[in-house]
């Protein structure tokens, strides 16, 4: 499992006590990856002595904090987790289950609840407009979805080498999106396990700095996939929607290009 962390102690504190008591423990391996927080989360590794840390000197971005995060895993599957969750006791073992007996699927996915136990939002299309709507399934059978938000989703970490990497163009936002078109490309299914429930808290807004990232990596996103020309377009939208808008914090990174992690794009 990789969770990745900034800033949030309270809520990997909540996260990590949950995995603690997840069935099959002794077998699981938890990898944290703090990127560079300054919140005193450095303090959990002495409560959770079990779990491997990767501790980042500054921000890097969520999606070049996975890939340290799987690279450094021993297992054949990779549980990428957000801290704003909290697993029930036997969903990563029922997750691991249903990938390793079906090899037409590439992920799997836990449904995302909120507090009061209703589906949160959690289903995106492609290419990513940033909505999530909640999944809405029909009985406790697995059902095939597109493109499963990254907070709970569980892959084969051959998939992900199979492209050397998830890519770290994107930034923030992105790299579920680039997940899940991978998959589609190999004509792998992903799979939405009702009957797995993973508490998830998600944030109540976004600053200038993370809507800008999102709309970068969408333009990252389209160049990639649907060609140099609708991302070129995306990244025009990107550049005059905030300047339009009035938006002038999120208008100075997109016109830079300028990332969470600090990089350009």
């Amino acid at each position: 499992m990789v969770v990745v962390s900034r800033n949030r102690k309270p809520l990997l504190e909540k996260c990590l006590a949950s995995l603690e008591k997840s069935e099959g423990r002794e077998s699981l391996q938890i990898i944290v990856v703090d990127n560079g927080s300054r919140d005193g989360s450095a303090e959990l590794d002495a409560q959770f002595p079990l779990e491997q840390w990767i501790r980042l000197p500054k921000n890097f971005g969520l999606t070049k904090a996975m890939n340290l995060g799987w690279r450094a895993a021993d297992a054949e599957l990779v549980f990428f987790l957000h801290d704003d969750t909290e697993v029930e006791p036997g969903a990563v073992l029922r997750l691991a289950e249903t990938l390793e007996a079906r090899p037409d699927v590439a992920a799997v996915c836990p449904l995302l609840v909120d507090e009061e136990g209703r589906p949160a939002p959690q289903l995106g299309k492609l290419p990513p407009d940033g909505e999530w709507l909640p999944a809405a399934p029909a009985g406790s059978d697995p059902i095939t979805v597109e493109y499963p938000r990254g907070a709970a989703l569980m892959t084969r970490v051959a998939l992900i080498k199979a492209v050397r990497q998830i890519d770290e163009r994107f930034g923030q936002f992105g790299a579920d999106a680039d997940l899940a078109a991978n998959f589609r490309r190999a004509s792998k299914k992903v799979l939405l396990l009702p009957g797995v429930k993973v508490r998830h808290r998600g944030a109540a807004g976004y600053t200038s700095e993370e809507r800008a990232d999102f709309l970068l990596s969408r333009a990252a996103y389209l160049g990639k996939y649907e060609g140099f020309g609708a991302g070129l377009l995306a990244r025009m939208a990107a550049i005059f929607g905030p300047l339009l808008g009035f938006r002038i914090g999120e208008f100075r990174n997109t016109v830079a290009g300028q990332k969470i992690d600090g990089t350009q794009m």
